[in-house]
């Protein structure tokens, strides 16, 4: 990456700008560094928390764009951030719609920056906005994670759908009501409502239930087409974080007592081999209730 000046894997088409290094090693990475940004998959995000443990010094603050609960647990990323390097750091998270390719080609792109302290928040806002690329402040790390995980479930219930033919109507039915499910499993943990109506609740949702640059979306409408989970994932050739998430989501929701019948088919689909179709039918014939229940 540093001879070719970008990620020929990934982001071809996305040269890295002047300053932009990039190291074979953490403590290279690290070294003079203040603030820290990590952005692995969520299976990965504690083994680099700890990697980086030992070179922290203090003054140095954490911020990751990692989205979902950690599979084993069902934390969320900022408790496993306490867990393994302590509750004094000032800690964020960065969360949003902002698919890599359009960010790497300069395109008007907003996020929402969470921050247990409002300073970094602001620091860090400030360090990455340009005349393309906006941030927002938030002090919501909760619900900002809360999106980030369940909209990845959402996007592959909403692919299925659009696989199966089901048209319009039902990917915006699915969208709604699974923001409902988001907002639910949110306030139960401690989120504020409002975040789920900004960029990291409604926007990211929208975002990967609706555009094929989703690896989500993509791999729901292969899993309709027939193609079995671990195929699809392996033809996707990047992870798939709803897949793991679909579960994580679950248990989270079952220890809080919250109903979540959208998320509930797709774990059933993925991991109990319930037919689409079949999963389908019985959202829509589930007893009728008021829409703010």
């Amino acid at each position: 990456m540093e001879r070719e000046r970008r990620n020929s894997q990934y982001l071809p088409d996305a040269h890295f700008p002047a300053l932009l290094q990039a190291k074979a090693k953490l403590a290279d990475a690290m070294q003079g560094c203040t603030d820290i940004l990590v952005s692995v998959p969520s299976h990965a995000f504690r083994s680099v928390l700890i990697d980086i443990k030992p070179l922290m010094r203090p003054g140095m603050r954490l911020a990751w764009a990692t989205k979902g609960f950690e599979h084993n647990t069902g934390k969320l990323p900022h408790q496993v951030a306490i867990e393994v390097l302590g509750s004094a750091m000032p800690l964020a998270v960065l969360s949003g719609p902002t698919f890599a390719r359009e960010v790497g080609a300069g395109l008007p792109t907003a996020l929402t920056i969470a921050a247990n302290d409002h300073q970094f928040a602001i620091d860090l806002a400030n360090s990455i906005s340009n005349e393309t690329f906006r941030a927002y402040t938030s002090t919501d790390l909760i619900g900002v994670e809360v999106g980030g995980a369940v909209k990845n479930v959402l996007a592959i219930a909403a692919a299925i759908s659009d696989g199966l033919g089901f048209g319009a109507n039902t990917r915006i039915a699915l969208i709604t009501r699974g923001l409902v499910e988001m907002t639910r499993l949110g306030i139960a943990l401690g989120a504020q409502r409002e975040t789920f109506i900004g960029l990291a609740g409604l926007g990211d949702l929208v975002l990967t239930c609706t555009d094929n640059q989703s690896r989500n979306r993509r791999f729901g409408l292969a899993f309709a087409a027939g193609t079995q989970t671990a195929q699809a994932q392996q033809d996707i050739g990047q992870v798939v974080e709803g897949v793991a998430a679909a579960t994580a989501v679950m248990q989270v929701a079952s220890q809080h007592h919250v109903d979540m019948p959208i998320c509930r088919q797709v774990y059933r689909m993925l991991q109990e081999g319930l037919a689409p179709q079949a999963a389908f039918r019985e959202l829509m014939s589930r007893g009728l209730k008021s829409e703010v229940d």
